[in-house]
């Protein structure tokens, strides 16, 4: 797991905050100096942030569990789907359904209903409906779609959250907080850290910067997904190997249970035969 270098970060742009007017004084801590009007971050504190954040991510992902992305900004949209998808997370890229962490339930049955079209499609019923219910049908699919298409596997809530603006995405903060989902997040220095469980300091705004940072983070989670693959190859290899000399214990206790009625008949036998005489 490989953390961008300050250069890297330069690169992208992650150090421009913005204007001084807009700040959050919560965001004093990571901020470098103020130039022409415009805060400037500081990358160290960046680069340590994000090699932490990292890290849990990646234990996150070992241990098989979801972390559900948020991003609705149009900026971030489609390199956090992208991104999500890689490893094989749910995420939301449109406007985030009110509710959907602390009523999932009632999330899973809008899940469940595009299901069910799918089914119907799939077994032949669909075709009996008239052109009218078709098209109404077929547009109440698409609208469950682009709204929760993207998180249709995630069958129980997420142990994480990353979010791109905690500005713009406030109300999944907020449900994430109230359920006690640890959150990690871009925050930029007009926005407030202090419900963020893992704040990286950076640019939310330029694409480069959002790109890298969840470039990062996915790189670590797909290292810990690798690492808990390998690690179920070698439980099973080590049952394979601990089931042997189990089987070769049961045979011989089998063999012990045949063998010993054996070896009494046949004490037995001359015993009987000098009584008889």
């Amino acid at each position: 797991m490989s953390t961008p270098t300050f250069d890297q970060l330069l690169e992208a742009g992650c150090h421009f905050g913005h204007l001084k007017r807009k700040w959050n004084p919560a965001m004093a801590p990571y901020i470098f100096m103020e130039r022409n009007g415009i805060h400037i971050i500081d990358l160290y504190k960046t680069a340590a942030k994000l090699d932490e954040a990292a890290a849990a991510l990646k234990q996150i992902a070992k241990s098989g569990k979801k972390v559900l992305f948020v991003a609705t900004k149009k900026q971030a949209k489609d390199v956090t789907a992208e991104k999500a998808k890689s490893v094989g997370m749910p995420y939301v890229i449109e406007r985030w359904p009110g509710g959907m962490l602390t009523n999932f339930p009632t999330i899973r049955k809008a899940v469940k209903k595009m299901a069910a079209i799918d089914k119907m499609k799939a077994d032949g019923t669909f075709d009996t409906l008239s052109k009218r219910e078709k098209l109404q049908v077929q547009r109440q699919r698409d609208k469950l779609e682009k709204t929760l298409g993207s998180i249709a596997d995630l069958n129980r809530l997420p142990s994480a959250l990353f979010v791109v603006d905690v500005l713009k995405e406030h109300i999944a903060v907020a449900e994430a907080n109230r359920l006690g989902i640890p959150v990690f997040a871009m925050v930029d220095t007009n926005s407030d850290p202090s419900d963020i469980d893992f704040v990286i300091p950076a640019n939310d705004d330029a694409s480069k910067s959002i790109e890298l940072i969840l470039d990062t983070v996915c790189a670590a989670m797909a290292e810990g997904l690798e690492e808990r693959k390998v690690e179920k190859i070698d439980t099973k290899e080590a049952d394979a190997e601990g089931a042997a000399p189990r089987r070769e214990r049961r045979r011989a206790v089998r063999r012990n249970d045949t063998e010993a009625p054996a070896a009494e008949a046949a004490e037995e036998a001359p015993a009987a035969e000098a009584a008889a005489e």
